[in-house]
């Protein structure tokens, strides 16, 4: 049993007072603390319940875009018609996520603010060695089981892939997050591992998301995210791809093109070099399919893991093709 001390939090203000404390952690739907504190991940002294902040739950859409409340749970977001109107990418992760109950529980601040799944960092009992755990202690997923592991972004530190399917078409669409009295791009908010692996976001003490805003624009009203897994439903993903794609006036030309990728990274991964090689170039199955392979060329497998080179360039080709009608 955890002891820990609860507060409620009643206002922004008074929430960021509570969380600037060390061992403080936040919760909101708790779908990630609680699952993580049973497994003896975490040991917070005091949980900040977030969930009764009056306004942080609203979902605002107009001409320039979409402003989601960190509050606001998945299932509502995913069943939005103006989301899946105007940012279908968005309403898809969302809808691909967990299970309807867990969907119907958890928030959108909170499904950003989730920690790996990786089996070695959610069993410190069996493996003590895990530098998001313990800086410095080592990687028990070197020299072990990788299959679903990162093979982008990593570091000798950490192999550990990013586990989520929001933030991947957020950072496709440009998104924006609202933290404190700052703004930070969705792609910078997650960081890459490097040597200090357990920072693993640029959320700083005291700070709280409080909403999610994502620009309106073509390649958001024409968007996708295609997840591939090992089975249908409640199942991480082995590679996704959020994809946007603007078409010109003719039909047959990128315009533009927006790649980012999950299931294979240590953070949500943008493939810029997938973007820049299209852009402007006829859509085209073979020039597709060639240009789609760049997303891994500095991809590193570790032996369980190399499948999701192979497989990732599939991912994105088909999500593209699908778009714009040729597959």
């Amino acid at each position: 049993m955890i002891d820990f001390h609860y507060e409620r939090a009643t206002n922004l203000d008074e929430a960021s007072v509570l969380a600037n404390f060390a061992d403080t952690m936040v919760i909101a739907g708790g779908t990630t603390l609680v699952d993580l504190a049973k497994l003896d991940v975490v040991r917070p002294e005091t949980v900040v319940d977030i969930s009764r902040i009056p306004g942080l739950d609203a979902i605002d859409v107009d001409a320039s875009g979409a402003m989601i409340g960190a509050l606001a749970k998945m299932s509502r977001v995913a069943d939005d018609p103006r989301i899946k109107d105007g940012f279908p990418a968005v309403a898809q992760s969302l809808s691909l996520a967990a299970s309807q109950q867990l969907r119907n529980m958890a928030t959108i601040g909170g499904n950003l603010m989730q920690r790996t799944r990786c089996s070695y960092f959610r069993d410190p009992a069996a493996y003590p060695s895990c530098n998001k755990r313990t800086p410095g202690s080592g990687c028990a997923a070197l020299g072990g089981l990788t299959r679903n592991h990162a093979v982008l972004g990593t570091s000798e530190a950490c192999i550990a892939t990013y586990p989520g399917d929001l933030a991947v078409a957020l950072v496709a669409l440009d998104a924006t997050l609202h933290v404190g009295r700052r703004t930070v791009a969705a792609e910078d908010f997650f960081l890459l591992p490097g040597e200090t692996p357990e920072r693993e976001t640029d959320l700083r003490q005291g700070e709280i998301i409080t909403a999610v805003s994502v620009p309106a624009s073509p390649v958001a009203r024409r968007s996708t995210y295609l997840k591939v897994r090992d089975r249908q439903s409640y199942e991480f993903a082995s590679a996704s791809a959020a994809v946007g794609l603007e078409l010109a006036d003719d039909g047959g030309t990128i315009a533009d093109l927006r790649v980012a990728l999950g299931g294979v990274a240590t953070k949500p991964w943008r493939a810029r070099a997938v973007e820049d090689a299209l852009r402007g170039t006829p859509l085209d199955e073979e020039a597709v399919g060639e240009a789609s392979r760049l997303a891994v060329a500095e991809a590193v497998a570790f032996d369980g893991n190399a499948y999701k080179i192979e497989l990732v360039p599939r991912v994105i080709a088909r999500a593209i093709l699908t778009l714009g009608g040729l597959a």
